[in-house]
């Protein structure tokens, strides 16, 4: 390196000096390096003097002096910036200091507010669980407890509105549709036997007083009222009392002349064919033979009937007229059936208005042998007949 670059390397070092003697002192707080701007500055200062003798090699004195020049310059410039930094950054931290805790504050009032308020539900109403930590032990689930108690009220509410509507239900398909009837007796053998459980549908001849359960006085006649047919299964009101239920089977319509005839029953004068279908005769219960027929009424209706012989006392009677809106009714079981061939003098069926009517039996829906009790159960099994359940009634 040749002298005439010394005294302007040491014109560097002045100029630096210089400016660092101008410069205003950084204000740092405790907590902050005093030294970290120093070793940058003189770092730069180095690498200006590690410079220039690259210059120097080839350019003249005053490039050299004129870069230099620039070079202190810059790094007295650079060690300014450093230094305002530092200040900015010292003040910036004891601003930050004094703004912290306000902040904090502010912060933790707002989590104090969030906490404090319950959530929401979207039905506007509270939710339903409970800070534990912020509710007395006395006080816990006493929330819970009050709603169930409102819950369990209107779930009786419910019960009670699921039976009404139950009952208003069964009351209408009774009233318009179907009505069961059980079998008492053995008029009606053997097509129906005692221990039977039938269904009745209602709307086969219309509607009457009758077929509302007691019979109250709504209207007279019949609603939609309908001709029953010849052989059909009749359950009635019994005309002398307009209480009591009874099922026969309608043979006579109105204007047609009924008689029995030597234990044969006459329609219109003329005979009723039946044919005898048992191989052998059998005793009934009280030493009767009975015999069973296949009887055929006008219009081609066959059914099976049960006889005990000729010589019995409804075997031979009167001509019975039947006048206009009346049905004559007997049961299948001829000589053990009282019916419209006794009279209501004589606690018979007698001729039955067609507003007693009730319906039409259709089916067997299951049926027990007698002795069977509805309040033991274990009875239920012992007599039962499941051949005759769900037997289509003809």
């Amino acid at each position: 390196m040749s002298d005439e670059n010394k005294p302007h390397d040491d014109h560097a070092h002045d100029g630096v000096q210089g400016h660092d003697d101008h410069a205003p002192a950084p204000v740092a707080p405790a907590h902050h390096e005093p030294a970290a701007a120093a070793p940058e500055a003189h770092g730069h200062d180095d690498h200006a003097h590690d410079a220039a003798p690259v210059h120097d090699a080839h350019a003249p004195v005053e490039a050299v002096h004129h870069h230099d020049d620039h070079a202190a310059d810059a790094a007295a410039h650079d060690e300014a910036v450093v230094h305002d930094d530092q200040a900015h950054e010292a003040h910036e931290a004891h601003d930050d200091a004094h703004v912290a805790p306000a902040g904090a504050a502010v912060a933790g009032s707002a989590a104090a507010a969030a906490s404090s308020k319950q959530p929401v539900w979207s039905d506007s109403g509270d939710a339903p669980f409970e800070d534990v930590d912020a509710t007395p032990v006395y006080a816990r689930g006493k929330k819970g407890r009050k709603k169930g108690k409102s819950g369990g009220g209107n779930e009786t509410l419910e019960i009670v509105k699921t039976i009404f509507f139950a009952l208003l239900i069964a009351f209408v398909l009774r009233v318009l549709l179907f009505q069961p009837f059980t079998i008492p007796s053995a008029s009606m053998e053997p097509n129906l036997m005692e221990g039977d459980y039938i269904v009745v549908s209602k709307w086969s001849y219309g509607y009457s007083k009758h077929a509302i359960p007691f019979s109250p006085p709504v209207f007279e006649g019949r609603v939609f009222g309908r001709e029953p047919a010849r052989g059909d299964i009749v359950v009635f009101k019994l005309p002398r009392d307009n209480r009591t239920d009874y099922i026969k089977r309608l043979v006579g319509l109105p204007g047609d002349r009924v008689q029995m005839v030597n234990n044969v029953l006459h329609i219109n004068d003329q005979p009723v064919r039946n044919v005898v279908v048992t191989g052998a005769d059998v005793e009934n219960m009280y030493g009767m033979p009975v015999i069973t027929a296949r009887e055929t009424l006008p219009g081609g209706r066959t059914f099976t009937i049960q006889d005990y012989g000729p010589g019995n006392q409804a075997d031979d009677t009167p001509v019975f007229q039947v006048p206009e809106g009346h049905y004559f009714m007997m049961g299948d079981n001829r000589d053990n059936s009282v019916d419209s061939r006794y009279g209501v003098s004589e606690n018979g069926v007698g001729l039955v208005p067609a507003e007693n009517l009730i319906g039409k039996a259709e089916i067997i829906l299951f049926s027990w042998t007698p002795g069977a009790s509805l309040w033991n159960p274990v009875s239920w099994f012992r007599n039962v007949r499941p051949s005759r359940f769900f037997t289509v009634l003809n």
